[in-house]
């Protein structure tokens, strides 16, 4: 046998990764903070610490978007995934009341389809000048047999900055601070394994089909994009006394309030104190989901949540609803009971 085999034959198309190179470039580009001392396309990213820090703290975040990637499989559109795993990253990374400052991110598939990726990354480059990220570099792995046909993963990486004085964590928050919340554009990425088996299992809707209660292909709304919180939380920051932020993610309010909240505290949630979208009630209603199941699993219309003293509630939700969202008082901190979260009022009032 004189045949010679090459990397192509084996499922790794070099050219296609040199096609997504040269798309990527000038998307990263777009990206660049004035901090950027690197181009793409080298073995790593070169990135100054900003002017104007006395003690730095570099602050790190990684996450992915989940099962969400499903729906883009779907319905082939791959742009808005992106801006949702910058999100992911960022809104992490804003708990602490960081600057975000770069990000990397890797994408995997089995065959790399360099227009899919492009989609993709134009979504990502969306979502870091949305939180004025530089994107510096990623990954992009071809990995034949391991993916299937038009399928990828995604993981995102994220480097922010806080003064070391200014850090927020949660420490000074005491009975008596009021949780305000912030709307969140729908389920983000999280708990879409469920919401999945609830409308395409149980319910047996195709990914096109449109419930009077929602307006909207089922599809369309489940991809809509997370909401990037760092501009409004940073002029939140700037002007106001704020003791602990939470980006209410996969736990919902159970699992990720108790994170930022001291030991001898609760925190009470009153489930009447904001409008739900109706996604989560139309979830809830056809899965016949119990209300502490949707709490622990959904961020049920709020994407993020501060906690501060009583004195400023009005002047901080006017500063959230100037920043183009609608913001809430939705509970107060106790003193320590059995349940680090604790709930009242109606759930679908």
């Amino acid at each position: 046998m004189n045949t010679k085999l090459t990397y192509k034959d084996s499922g790794v198309d070099i050219e296609a990764g040199n096609k997504a190179i040269d798309y990527i470039k000038p998307l990263a580009k777009e990206t660049h903070r004035k901090e950027v001392i690197s181009g793409v396309g080298g073995f790593s990213g070169l990135f100054k610490v900003p002017d104007g820090y006395k003690e730095p703290v570099l602050v790190a975040s990684t996450d992915g978007v989940g099962t969400k990637l499903k729906l883009a499989f779907k319905l082939n559109k791959h742009e808005t995934i992106g801006i949702d795993l910058v999100a992911m990253c960022v809104n992490d990374l804003i708990c602490c009341s960081a600057e975000p400052l770069f990000f990397l991110d890797y994408f995997a598939t089995g065959k790399l389809s360099p227009e899919q990726e492009r989609d993709v990354i134009k979504g990502i480059t969306s979502g870091c000048i949305e939180s004025n990220c530089t994107l510096l570099g990623g990954e992009t792995a071809e990995l034949p047999g391991f993916y299937k046909n038009n399928e990828y993963d995604l993981a995102g990486f994220a480097v922010g900055i806080v003064e070391k004085s200014k850090i927020i964590d949660g420490k000074n928050i005491v009975p008596g601070d009021i949780i305000l919340g912030i709307e969140s554009s729908g389920l983000h990425s999280n708990g879409y394994s469920l919401a999945q088996k609830v409308f395409f299992d149980h319910a047996q809707w195709d990914i096109n089909f449109i419930h009077s209660d929602l307006k909207k292909p089922i599809g369309e709304l489940l991809l809509t994009p997370t909401f990037i919180y760092t501009k409004v939380i940073r002029s939140i920051t700037e002007k106001f006394k704020i003791k602990g932020i939470a980006n209410i993610t996969g736990g919902g309010f159970t699992e990720n309030i108790p994170r930022i909240s001291p030991e001898n505290t609760s925190c009470e949630i009153d489930l009447s104190s904001w409008q739900k979208p109706q996604i989560f009630k139309t979830i809830q209603k056809i899965g016949n989901i119990d209300t502490m199941e949707m709490l622990r699993t959904f961020n049920n219309g709020i994407g993020a949540v501060v906690i501060t003293n009583e004195k400023h509630e009005k002047e901080i939700i006017t500063e959230i609803q100037k920043s183009g969202y609608k913001g809430y008082k939705i509970g107060v901190v106790k003193g320590e009971t059995k349940d680090k979260v604790t709930y009242k009022g109606d759930f679908n009032a």
